[in-house]
């Protein structure tokens, strides 16, 4: 396994969340990482993307505002804060890596994921 996210759980409405990608044993250069999430359901879509050229990051508009995804190159991990956490926001999520130009949105574009962390929200 070359991703590892860690970090989800169940918490109330606007509970907060932090979420660890640990990419220290992914190996190949890559473009971007980004958070998917997937409800029961619901296809997978794309949370939030950080590049690894400028570290710039792109976020769904269901997380504008609440998500922040970072990056630590010391640690070798991405992580996700996830804060004002809502029912809606309940899914499996998954990192993955985008070796090569991707749309950040779009899940097919990224190469290696991670095996998921469930999170869970109640009202």
């Amino acid at each position: 396994v070359q991703l590892q996210a860690s970090g989800g759980g169940s918490v109330q409405l606007g509970g907060s969340l932090r979420l660890s990608c640990d990419v220290s044993k992914f190996t190949l250069d890559y473009t971007a990482i980004g958070w998917f999430r997937q409800a029961p359901g619901k296809a997978r879509e794309g949370v939030a993307c950080v590049s690894s050229s400028d570290e710039s990051a792109v976020y769904a508009d269901s997380a504008k505002g609440r998500f922040t995804i970072s990056k630590n190159n010391a640690e070798n991990t991405v992580y996700l804060q996830m804060n004002s956490l809502k029912p809606e926001d309940t899914a499996v999520y998954y990192c993955a890596v985008a070796r090569y130009r991707a749309q950040w949105w779009d899940f097919r574009d990224y190469d290696y994921w991670g095996q998921g962390t469930q999170v869970t929200v109640s009202s």
